[in-house]
Formats: structure tokens, C-alpha cells, sequence
């Protein structure tokens, strides 16, 4: 790697090779600005990471993969690495800039016509097979992460999450979770392992259906819900899909990952085999229809906050929310952990905590509220737990706080209730993606 060297003309030159220009945008880890090549003129977009932040939440090596994912996957619609460059405090990745945004704005009111969807959809089949190929998973693809250049061809960006080869147990299989919500393919979540490949051809199915729908096919306010249509591929195609689009993203999002269609079949059907009209290659031929709903607008803006961290904090059991988020924990109210206990297992140690600390006790068979005997800063303290059944062997609790003070509900939680949950509490214990301490 290289050093970055002082400022020229008030602009940072790196190396003597680059000039930083305004900032482009932003995200939790990096900036990306505009720079230019000094030497040859030309432009690139350059991500800046701080070390510092990154070693701090111990996802130096999630950096260090992403970068040799992108010198692996050298493509026409991979968004390409030119080169790597470090400071004492930063890294440097010189990227292809491409200009033409994401594919989510194309469908952010509504729906592409089909030839149009059809484009989009062969090129990233091509970049995701080519991947493939080359033993690496993308494991978050979503329109956020398909970017378009001015020639409106489609380029996928942000290997952060990816896999290799390399990281299958001996199983054959990869076990993190992650992903974005509405992408993720159910076998991900059943936390039996999963086929990365097949992993991404769901989500590229997901892909295809908003293209042509102009929203999601699995929605719902709660996260878990969603998650159950997911296990169960509840979903319902629009009437203005094509037969052959409506059995190819059948084929895709079939919840049993050992008879999802492979994308050797998908680029022999029928439907993706179609040639693209050349009069589709211009600009103006690319304008979408205004076709969605409000509400779908609504659902899928809320669908938008859940990025592919909120995933994995479903659980505190995997929670890597304080990584990402300034709010503090001693101001939360509520927590989730993941379990693949009965959910009898997890009333039983809620109601031997209650009578140590001599909490009343109601309980269903899904809910659980504690509620204690003595008066607080807030009166007394009462506790919700509602236990979720995200599939029949994988449950998802959350706790929260019904009344009283909060300070003393999170003293709970930290003195008492963790502890006490320790043991049942699922986490992830694969090295192939970021996992808290």
C-alpha cells in the first residue's frame, strides 16, 4: 500500500497520483469523494475508511476481504478496484466512478416496463454468475447495490458483506446471517447453513419481482412476520406479469433452496433468453411507469431503514446495532436475543428469575410480564417478554419495559437478566463475517 502525501492547491494529493475533490456521499465507515488521476486525467471515486473506527469494532478483516473480493471480480458490471492505498489512519480505495446512481431510484415510484427490467435483470445474472465462478458470495444484493453508469449499464458495488470458498465450514455451507431484511433468502435465516449461491439467487429474485412490481413481494410492519412469509415464499405476483416472468420468479423464490432454480436455468429460460430491443439501449427508453401504490411507497421506505446490519440485530445475541448507532444503550427499553430453545425453556428461567427477585409473575404461552413489588423513581418496575416463532426450531424474544424507569430496566437487564439468559442465548460463532464481542 501507499502513503498519502500533503495538500496541494487546498486539495489532498494522494501519492502524487490523486486529487480529491468534493464528497460524494457517506456511510457509516467511509466517505466517498470524487478524485482524479493526476497522471492520466482520469476520474474515479475514491472510499475512505478510517482504520481507527474499523479496528475498533474489529472489522479490519471485513475490510481487508472486500478488498480481495474486488480484485478477484474483474467485469463489465462489477463496479471495478483500481488500486488500494493507506495512510497511519486511513485506506484509500480508488474505485470506478460511476455516475448514473442506483436502479432504486429507477423504482422508487413505481415499476420498469418488462423489456426494460429484463436488461437490468440479464446484467447483474452475468456479474452475479461470474462471481459465482470465482467462489464468491455477495450476500446483500438489493437495488441500493446495483449502481448504473451514464450508458445506463448496470454495475454491482459493496462486497462488504461477501464470502469465499474459503469460509465454508466442513459442512460445505457458510452460517453468518446477514443480508437486508427483505432480500434474505429463508435458508439464511434457519440457521442451518446455507448455500451462498443459492442464497444470492433468491435475493436476485427479489430483485426481479420489485423491478416489475414496483414494491416488495414479502412486506409486513413486523420484522418477524416478514420473516415468517419469507420461510413459508408467501408472496403473490401482480396481475400484469407476464406467465413466463411469474414461473421464472416462482422458480427463484422457492423457500426449499434444494429445488430453487439454479442460474444456469434461469439464463436458459425462456424468459431471460428474450432479446433487448436496441431503441432500449438509449436513455429515454429507460423512463419507468408511476404504478405502485401509496402504501407500497410507505412500506417500503420503512423497509429502506433496515440495512444489512439489522439483520443480524434481531438477536442481542448477534446485535451489532452499538457498532452503528450513537444512541446509548442505557437509553433502550427494550432488547432481543435469538434462541433455538423451546420456548418453555425460556419461560422457566423467566420465572425462577421473577421469584429470586420477587417479581409477580403472568404468562401465556408467547408472552411473559414480570412485575415487581417495590416502588422505583418511575413506581414499580414491569417487564414484557413476547416470544416469537420465527420457524419452528428458531425463536426470536424481545423484552421490554412496561412500566417504571428505564435506568433501572437496563440495571435489570445487565445485572440480572442477561446473565441468567446466557446459556441459551444463539450467537454466531463462524469466522466468515463480523460477529460481536
Amino acid at each position: 500500500m501507499t502513503k498519502i502525501s500533503e495538500k496541494c492547491n487546498g486539495h489532498h494529493v494522494l501519492h502524487g497520483k490523486y486529487e480529491l475533490g468534493r464528497q460524494l456521499g457517506h456511510g457509516t465507515f467511509a466517505k466517498v469523494y470524487h478524485a482524479r488521476n493526476l497522471k492520466t486525467g482520469k476520474n474515479v471515486a475514491m472510499k475512505v475508511v478510517g482504520k481507527e473506527k474499523v479496528i475498533k469494532v474489529g472489522m479490519m478483516d471485513q475490510v481487508k476481504r472486500e478488498i480481495s473480493v474486488m480484485k478477484m471480480v474483474k467485469h463489465p458490471n462489477i463496479v471495478e478496484l483500481h488500486e488500494v492505498m493507506a495512510s497511519k489512519t486511513k485506506i484509500y480505495f480508488a474505485m470506478e466512478l460511476v455516475r448514473g446512481g442506483e436502479l432504486f431510484s429507477k423504482v422508487a415510484n413505481g415499476r420498469l416496463r418488462e423489456e426494460v427490467a429484463r436488461n437490468y435483470f440479464q446484467q447483474l445474472i452475468s456479474a452475479i454468475d461470474f462471481c459465482h465462478s470465482r467462489g464468491v458470495y455477495h450476500r446483500d444484493l438489493k437495488p441500493e447495490n446495483l449502481l448504473l453508469d451514464d450508458d445506463e449499464n448496470l454495475k454491482v458495488t459493496d462486497f462488504g458483506l461477501s464470502a469465499l470458498s474459503v469460509h465454508l465450514r466442513q459442512d460445505g455451507l457458510l452460517h453468518t446471517t446477514c443480508g437486508t431484511p427483505a432480500y434474505v433468502a429463508p435458508d439464511v435465516i434457519g440457521k442451518k447453513g446455507y448455500d451462498g449461491a443459492k442464497a444470492d439467487i433468491w435475493s436476485c429474485g427479489v430483485i426481479l419481482f420489485v423491478l416489475l412490481a414496483g414494491f416488495l413481494p414479502f412486506q409486513d410492519d413486523n420484522v418477524v412476520a416478514m420473516y415468517r412469509k419469507i420461510h413459508r415464499g408467501d408472496f403473490t405476483c401482480p396481475p400484469w406479469f407476464s406467465s413466463e416472468a411469474r414461473r421464472l420468479i416462482t422458480k427463484m423464490l422457492d423457500p426449499n433452496p434444494d429445488t430453487r432454480i439454479t442460474i444456469a436455468k434461469i439464463m436458459d429460460s425462456s424468459w431471460f433468453k428474450k432479446s433487448v430491443p436496441k431503441s432500449l439501449m438509449t436513455k429515454e427508453e429507460h423512463e419507468f411507469e408511476c404504478a405502485s401504490v401509496v402504501e407500497d411507497g410507505e412500506k417500503r421506505k420503512e423497509t429502506e431503514t433496515l440495512n444489512a446490519f439489522h439483520i443480524i440485530s434481531l438477536s442481542e445475541g448477534f446485535d451489532l446495532s452499538p457498532m452503528f448507532e450513537e444512541k446509548k444503550r442505557e437509553e433502550k427499553e427494550h432488547m432481543r436475543f435469538a434462541t433455538m430453545r423451546p420456548a418453555s425453556s425460556v419461560i422457566s428461567i423467566l420465572e425462577a428469575l421473577a421469584k429470586a427477585m420477587k417479581f409477580s409473575v403472568k404468562k401465556s404461552d408467547s408472552v411473559v410480564r414480570l412485575q415487581g413489588q417495590e416502588s422505583g423513581r418511575k413506581g414499580k418496575l414491569g417487564i414484557e417478554a413476547d416470544i416469537l416463532a420465527v420457524t419452528p426450531s428458531f425463536l426470536v424474544v424481545e423484552v421490554k419495559k412496561s412500566s417504571g424507569d428505564t435506568l433501572e430496566y437496563n440495571r435489570f437487564c445487565s445485572k440480572e437478566l442477561r446473565p441468567a439468559l446466557k446459556d441459551i442465548v444463539w450467537t454466531s460463532s463462524t469466522g466468515d463475517s463480523t460477529t460481536p464481542a
